[in-house]
């Protein structure tokens, strides 16, 4: 409920951001073609994600026949969570790491790569699965594309006004658009950001609850963090943020950039996850 709250509170504050630096800079007009701009961009990444991701990690879907114990262990675990079957994928990298992708459960592919099936056990992989799992269940790709969206508009909202796109009756400085190019994105950034930092912690929680062994998900956690320091993943940025662990930062930055990380720290994930298995909760 608290991780749900926070979640409600930055979307909030995204659309407040989106209808505030809107209507100064283009008036009514400006901010309905600034969503309409980005709404058919990210419409298109909504229906199409799944195949372009699994491009970017350059996977391949695998049948049962191919891979029957891991095909086995997703449809074993999304018949817990109550899932229809996913397409199951396997990405060809050494790094240990996972991801979850599709517009909605009928529509979902769970990927996992190589490196991740030789580093750590069947119950840590168990856990990672339902992690996965967990964010198809919460429809979090839907959340995604609605906070895109947003992100999107008030990106394109100032270039709209420099282009003489705004409302006639006002006449933005330039100085004023170019300000709010560069601190309307980055402020729509930190919020996606900090909403996708949410969107983990509540699927390790749905992962622990499907998977019934929280600590498996956190010894999981902990070996595919330090995996992502040592192998490299050649992926895509956009790619990244899908991903159980961060694929590309190994480094540990302070404050000011864990403000635009999109996964949390792994030792408060690893926190959460000891908090649910001792029968306790703590806020994320």
């Amino acid at each position: 409920m608290y991780n749900n709250m926070k979640v409600f509170a930055l979307m909030a504050g995204m659309t407040a951001l989106l209808g505030a630096i809107g209507l100064y800079l283009g008036g009514d007009g400006g901010l309905m073609t600034a969503l309409l701009f980005a709404g058919v961009m990210n419409v298109a990444m909504y229906f199409w994600s799944h195949k372009i991701v699994l491009k970017m990690y350059r996977a391949r879907v695998v049948t049962a026949a191919e891979a029957p114990e891991l095909y086995a262990m997703v449809d074993r675990l999304r018949q817990r969570a109550n899932l229809p079957m996913p397409v199951v994928a396997i990405a060809p990298h050494e790094q240990p790491n996972a991801f979850a992708t599709g517009r909605d459960p009928d529509h979902a592919v769970v990927c996992v790569t190589e490196g991740i099936m030789r580093l750590i056990s069947r119950e840590e992989l168990e856990g990672v699965i339902a992690h996965e799992l967990g964010h198809v269940r919460n429809r979090d790709m839907l959340l995604q594309t609605v906070t895109a969206t947003m992100a999107g508009a008030i990106s394109f909202l100032p270039r709209l006004a420099l282009w003489g796109g705004g409302s006639r009756d006002r006449n933005v400085h330039p100085a004023i658009a170019i300000a709010l190019m560069i601190l309307g994105p980055l402020s729509a950034m930190i919020i996606q950001a900090a909403i996708s930092r949410q969107r983990e912690f509540k699927a390790d929680a749905a992962g622990a609850e499907i998977c019934g062994r929280p600590l498996d998900l956190a010894s999981a956690l902990r070996k595919l963090e330090a995996g992502a320091q040592r192998i490299p993943m050649n992926v895509s940025p956009a790619a990244a943020p899908l991903a159980i662990v961060n694929p590309l930062s190994a480094a540990h930055g302070g404050a000011m950039l864990k403000w635009f990380s999109t996964h949390p720290p792994t030792a408060e994930r690893v926190r959460q996850l000891e908090a649910i298995a001792a029968g306790t909760q703590v806020a994320a």
